[in-house]
């Protein structure tokens, strides 16, 4: 049998542990998106929203009626699957979507009265998310911030199509 130098086998059992499952920052984050959708799940559900959809809300809320590209941009979203969302909150009366009057081929969607008076139903949830979390409001503003940065830095390794 070959002896391996000390450090060959350093940097074999280093590289053993880049491949646990619990050392992988991917997966940490995904488990922590699924446990987000839950707390949401249960949240959303007295507003009769899905979490994608309360991030349109949150969008239209914020900025009002807003070209539906933009949307998908600002929401990291196709229009495969922001097209269906966007129908769905039609259909419960929340938005409308109107062509724009100087560019016929952009379409906005518009928050109709019902999904503007829904904003403040809404206002609690960032609360209860927040107190969910127990993180104080300097560790989530922490957390944001880095996860901000861990963004951009994966965009710019690998840039959205």
């Amino acid at each position: 049998m070959t002896e391996q130098p000390a450090t060959a086998l350093r940097d074999q059992d280093r590289d053993q542990d880049f491949l646990r499952l619990d050392g992988q920052i991917c997966f940490a984050l995904n488990a922590a998106t699924r446990a987000f959708g839950g707390l949401y799940r249960v949240v959303l559900k007295d507003l009769g929203l899905t979490y994608p959809q309360y991030l349109v809300m949150l969008v239209l809320w914020e900025h009002g009626s807003t070209p539906v590209k933009e949307l998908g941009l600002r929401l990291r979203l196709d229009s495969g699957t922001l097209s269906p969302l966007l129908k769905r909150l039609e259909a419960a009366g929340l938005i409308r979507r109107e062509r724009s009057t100087r560019d016929e081929r952009s379409v906005h969607a518009v928050l109709t009265e019902e999904g503007a008076a829904l904003r403040e139903r809404a206002a609690e949830v960032p609360r209860r998310i927040a107190t969910a979390t127990g993180f104080d409001l300097e560790e989530l503003r922490d957390l944001k911030a880095r996860l901000g940065r861990l963004t951009a830095a994966l965009d710019a390794a690998a840039p959205l199509d």
